[in-house]
């Protein structure tokens, strides 16, 4: 046989063999092919009418095709395309939980802390009057570190709280002794007795175990809601590299070349598809993970002992009880006082003063319950915690499990039950090869995608370095620390403002937590016990100083 025969027939026996069983040697129509491409919205001036050699395809088979140059081209464009939005719309559960948790949660705090300073206010102006408006910017400046501090403010709580409670000691030491007249550097020495003399009971010191441990845990919390909202969006924006393109291609739209548009890929070759394109994101659900407990265990704290709505709603009637303590115990306070830092010079002569104001001698009148300020963003700490540790936990392994509910979608893959009906990659058949581990490790013999396992998604170790921080500061703010504060070459030290102490150190701060902080009580039986206690004082013997005070002040 000559020679010139058999390099005719053997190329000519290839073609065949290369064509479906039963296939006539005439091309097939590229009509299902043009109709499919067409609703894509792409031009038909690129597609065939019948099929063509396909030696030009560089991902798909090259074998007789639907698919020119540009098909393949705009078809892999389109496959990258829809892949990105696959993985944000199926990442929106997540995406969605952290922006509204965390809106709802911030306008609640900054509610409640408008409400806590407007109830003492209000408070305070129809108990002492003019005292308390004269002196008012002492409180204010209490509310405004407390919002520094809520909104990310470089603030130590124990410093600032314990500033507050030595200027209200100068005020009310100046109040009580208005004959005398005291110099700046008196005032200081009198503040350094605070802690000696206890002048304003023990409020104080109970009043900073609740306030720094509620600040801490709410603050953190808002901060883990946020920092989750940030890492859940920018991971959910995924740039897949060209070996994943590659894949996405020959998954979605290579059936499209072989004349099958209608034949979805199998489901195990969708997942290791997509296991090989999102093997960095895979590699977030451990820290993930450990963030979302972090967030749990807070969440926990923030419904019992840290709980910042029930500190923050008596906090009028606590500080109003710490004034009390001094005015009962004013003439022991300012003796050991004159003892310690010399007896101080007499005030000028004080203008005689016939009557009190008025409204001095009204009775102290608490809020009833329906007068207090409504509830902060028409809602409860409670309900906010339990709705958020809902939704917390089902976000759980949601970026290892991407693949699987991805390739779970009826309308990306075929199904279990169309195991021999699905595209496999070559044909229209069973896919056969086994199925990847999680993980960018694991990716090493993926069939599907080329993954260079050596060379991690440097974006997605920023995020994943973001959680382990913020799930520090989570477990430092659950043990009651401020994180910010502490020595940064020991972060467990326990050192920083907030106490430091766990449930077993510190027994009785916990009790007087979980006992005496109130929570939202109709009875309101603390306000009441301590409005008696006001009465009783303002009617005491104590009135002729305050009435001085007021001389001297208003004149």
């Amino acid at each position: 046989m000559p020679s010139w025969i058999g390099a005719v027939i053997l190329p000519l026996a290839g073609l065949l063999l290369s064509r479906p069983a039963g296939a006539d040697v005439k091309a097939r129509s590229c009509g299902e092919v043009r109709q499919a491409y067409g609703a894509k919205g792409f031009s038909l001036a690129d597609i065939p009418y019948q099929e063509i050699a396909g030696e030009h395809l560089r991902i798909c088979p090259q074998e007789y095709t639907c698919c020119t140059t540009e098909m393949e081209d705009k078809l892999s464009q389109q496959s990258k395309l829809e892949f990105e939005n696959l993985v944000e719309e199926t990442s929106h559960f997540v995406r969605s939980t952290f922006v509204s948790r965390h809106k709802k949660f911030d306008e609640f705090f900054r509610e409640l802390l408008e409400n806590a300073e407007k109830s003492l206010n209000d408070m305070f102006v129809r108990t002492y009057g003019m005292l308390y408006m004269q002196n008012s910017e002492v409180f204010q400046d209490l509310f405004t570190e407390l919002k520094r501090y809520y909104t990310g403010g470089n603030v130590n709580l124990e410093d600032m709280l314990n500033d507050f409670w030595a200027r209200l000691l100068e005020r009310m030491f100046q109040l009580i002794n208005p004959q005398y007249h005291f110099s700046e550097d008196y005032l200081e020495c009198v503040s350094k007795y605070t802690d000696q003399l206890k002048p304003f009971g023990d409020v104080p010191r109970k009043l900073k175990i609740q306030v720094t441990r509620a600040f801490i845990a709410a603050r953190t919390f808002v901060q883990g809601l946020t920092v989750g909202r940030e890492v859940a969006n920018r991971v959910s924006k995924v740039s897949p590299t060209p070996g994943c393109i590659r894949a996405l291609m020959k998954m979605l739209y290579c059936p499209y070349c072989r004349g099958l548009p209608s034949v979805r890929p199998c489901s195990n070759y969708c997942l290791n598809v997509m296991k090989g394109c999102l093997a960095n994101q895979a590699d977030l659900d451990t820290e993930w993970n450990l963030f979302i407990d972090a967030m749990l265990l807070v969440a926990e704290r923030l419904e019992g002992p840290f709980n910042i709505e029930s500190v923050m709603d008596p906090i009028d009637v606590k500080i109003s009880e710490a004034i009390m303590n001094m005015q009962e115990n004013s003439l022991q306070v300012s003796a050991k006082v004159f003892q310690g830092c010399g007896q101080p010079k007499p005030a000028p002569a004080l203008r005689s003063a016939r009557s009190a104001p008025e409204n001095f001698n009204t009775r102290f009148r608490p809020y009833n319950p329906e007068e207090r300020p409504t509830t902060a963003a028409g809602t409860s700490l409670d309900r906010l915690v339990t709705d958020i540790k809902e939704k917390l936990k089902l976000s759980k392994k949601v970026w290892s499990a991407l693949p699987y509910t991805i390739c779970k979608d009826g309308s990306m893959t075929a199904g279990a039950a169309s195991e021999e009906e699905c595209w496999n990659g070559h044909s229209k058949a069973r896919y056969l090869p086994e199925i990847m581990n999680d993980g960018l490790t694991n990716q090493i013999n993926n069939p599907e995608v080329d993954v260079d396992i050596t060379r991690p998604d440097t974006f997605i170790r920023q995020q994943i370095m973001a959680l382990r921080v913020m799930t520090n500061k989570l477990k430092n703010a659950y043990n009651g620390n401020d994180v910010n504060f502490q020595d940064t070459s020991d972060e467990s030290s326990g050192s920083g403002s907030g106490s430091g102490c766990m449930d077993d150190v510190c027994p009785t701060e916990f009790e007087f937590i979980t006992t005496e902080a109130p929570a939202v009580d109709p009875d309101r039986r603390e306000v009441d016990s301590s409005a008696a206690r006001l009465s009783h004082s303002l009617l005491s013997g104590c009135l002729v100083c305050i009435v001085l005070a007021l001389q001297r002040l208003c004149r």
